[in-house]
């Protein structure tokens, strides 16, 4: 199983901090954003991992990480993405790196507060197709939207006016390598960008998509609000690990 953290684009909604520097290696409390998706992937077994990124500051990324060695890993494999085709679009970037394998495939600027390594154990015994991690939140419009019907989820809608559930899509997906033959079927959106909400409806379409619910806490780090919502999150995550230890 691979890992591949999607920590391209241009960071437009924190400007001016993005003006000279990549978002994901902005400061979520104590650490880079890179930090908390590379470690949710280590801590779930993963060790061969892929991080996709763009910009001016893309060789910052190797400087701060290097091989990966204070992560516990032998070595970390880098591609670039020229300008912002969206994540789908990203996502090709890591097809040789992947190859036949399946994938844990998280953006860089989400943070979660779960162990997913059950997940992935499960995921490794699916005999193909996706999974999808969702989160029951109080605002699902902001989101990519879940419809489920039983134990299936039989649509998603990308931020719904309506939405049909209160269970947002977290940038946190599983795939088998079908996703790169998807991805080429795939036409831009109105934003001119390859969408994932695209890919995961085509799994579904397949009846090959599974679902896990995040029961810890969930925020991506993409706007100033979120940023901050995400440093809060960690540092009471950091405060109750040490009274409880």
């Amino acid at each position: 199983m691979k890992g591949v953290i999607l920590a391209g684009g241009l960071g437009t909604r924190l400007m001016p901090c993005t003006k000279v520097t990549n978002k994901h290696l902005l400061p979520v409390y104590d650490k880079p954003m890179i930090y908390y998706p590379l470690r949710t992937l280590v801590n779930a077994g993963l060790k061969d991992i892929m991080i996709v990124t763009g910009g001016n500051n893309a060789g910052d990324f190797l400087r701060l990480l290097g091989n990966g060695k204070e992560f516990g890993l032998k070595d970390i494999s880098y591609t670039y993405q020229e300008g912002e085709g969206g994540i789908a679009d990203a996502l090709k970037l890591a097809e040789n790196f992947v190859d036949k394998d399946k994938m844990v495939v998280i953006l860089g600027d989400n943070i979660i507060g779960d162990d997913i390594s059950n997940a992935v154990k499960e995921f490794e015994k699916q005999e193909r197709g996706a999974k999808i991690f969702l989160k029951e939140v109080s605002d699902p419009e902001r989101f990519g939207v879940a419809e489920i019907e039983g134990d299936r989820v039989i649509n998603i809608e990308e931020k719904p006016q309506k939405p049909k559930s209160n269970y947002a899509v977290a940038g946190l997906y599983m795939y088998d390598s079908d996703v790169f033959e998807i991805t080429e079927t795939l036409k831009p959106s109105g934003r001119g960008e390859l969408e994932i909400t695209d890919v995961n409806n085509e799994y579904i379409k397949r009846g090959t998509m599974t679902y896990s619910v995040l029961e810890e806490w969930w925020t991506d780090a993409g706007t100033f609000e979120s940023l901050l919502r995400a440093s809060r999150l960690v540092r009471k995550t950091l405060k109750e690990n040490k009274s409880s230890g």
